[in-house]
């Protein structure tokens, strides 16, 4: 049995919980959120507490009781405080902006990059002029789409090792290399 599935999920105040059929709805104050999950893993709701367990001892259906316990407590969490990724963008001349639900990169190509942000998601652009930066934060109840937005903005022009310009996560590390040497 799953170590990380047995653990029960505590809910929090705030927060309703709702299981119909094979459906979990999560509602707070910041969204709501649902998840479908497969027949062989069952969710209980005694008050306080949401526990996960596995039906069936088929192998392949086990791998799954943790993976839905963490789905579950990712969408608790997602609902009461939310999840935020952080990129950075360093170039000169490189600029971003939020226009009408959009998110629009010049980043060093001919035409401007448009990202339509989704819905439930909120981006802010910040500039600092000192360091030549400019910071994108997202922010958002659904950490798997919030991760894949701030992914898909960084695939647009990833950093390049010998000047580190490009579009990077704000805790990302990117080693510089040397550039040529003549004799």
């Amino acid at each position: 049995m799953s170590r990380v599935g047995r653990k029960p999920i505590p809910i929090p105040k705030g927060v309703q919980v709702n299981i119909e059929d094979r459906t979990v709805t999560v509602k707070g104050p910041k969204g709501e959120l649902k998840l479908e999950h497969l027949p062989a893993v069952r969710i209980e709701h005694d008050g306080t507490l949401l526990r996960v367990s596995n039906d069936s001892g088929i192998k392949e259906n086990r791998k799954f009781h943790g993976l839905y316990r963490t789905l579950v407590a990712n969408m608790i969490l997602g609902v009461t405080e939310g999840f935020q990724k952080r990129l950075e963008i360093r170039g000169q001349g490189y600029r971003a902006a939020v226009q009408g639900g959009m998110l629009e990169l010049h980043v060093g190509y001919s035409h401007p990059v448009l990202f339509d942000i989704p819905k439930g998601m909120e981006v802010k652009v910040e500039e600092k002029r000192g360091e030549k930066l400019i910071l994108i934060d997202i922010h958002g109840v659904d950490k798997q789409l919030v991760g894949q937005f701030a992914a898909n903005v960084r695939a647009v022009r990833v950093p390049e090792p010998y000047k580190g310009k490009g579009i990077r996560y704000s805790e990302e590390y990117v080693r510089q290399k040397q550039g040529k040497k003549t004799v």
